[in-house]
């Protein structure tokens, strides 16, 4: 009994040794052009310090696009909302039909994905004059068998542009109070 102790003892021994070895690659943590670009696409920059404001604005927003607010932290400055929707296309059953009758091996189709937003505000400015906002917009999506097959961030352009024109209407109305 107490080799087989010794021997599990001296298995998860050697494999935790071997797990500490795994080095990050030097240039993980550093920023490249595409890095800068998606970071100016997701940011604007507002003329005002009020932040209360702005995060009401977008969360009114988040919701005329369908999300629901998950949290919420005013002192933060911090909102994520998500929205579950459809992903199964025609195309999607049809390919997965042809390649699970090709290599029979079951192949499934896209089913539902879910959308999540975060927003996240920041004054700047000598005396705290002015405010950044910054949105980002991510899905993971799941097959029919439950697993996720794929997990994405979604840099589409418009999408981000249409967000800041519609949250500075807002917030103009909101400055308006109308």
């Amino acid at each position: 009994m107490k080799r087989k102790g010794m021997a599990l003892l001296t298995a998860v021994l050697f494999t935790v040794s071997f797990c500490g070895c795994a080095t990050v690659p030097k240039d993980a943590l550093t920023w490249g052009p595409e890095t800068m670009a998606q970071r100016q696409m997701q940011t604007r920059k507002f003329a005002t310090n009020d932040e209360k404001k702005i995060l009401s604005a977008c969360a009114g927003l988040l919701q005329d696009m369908g999300f629901n607010i998950d949290e919420s932290e005013t002192k933060l400055g911090v909102i994520t909302a998500s929205k579950t929707r459809d992903a199964r296309t025609v195309g999607d059953f049809f390919t997965s039909a042809l390649l699970t009758s090709i290599l029979l091996v079951p192949i499934y189709p896209d089913d539902k994905q879910t959308m999540r937003a975060s927003v996240v505000t920041r004054l700047f400015g000598e005396q705290g004059e002015n405010m950044t906002v910054r949105v980002t917009f991510q899905r993971i999506v799941w097959d029919l068998n439950g697993r996720i097959t794929r997990q994405e961030r979604v840099g589409d352009a418009e999408m981000y542009k249409e967000f800041f024109d519609k949250l500075s209407k807002a917030i103009f109305l909101e400055g308006q109070e109308i």
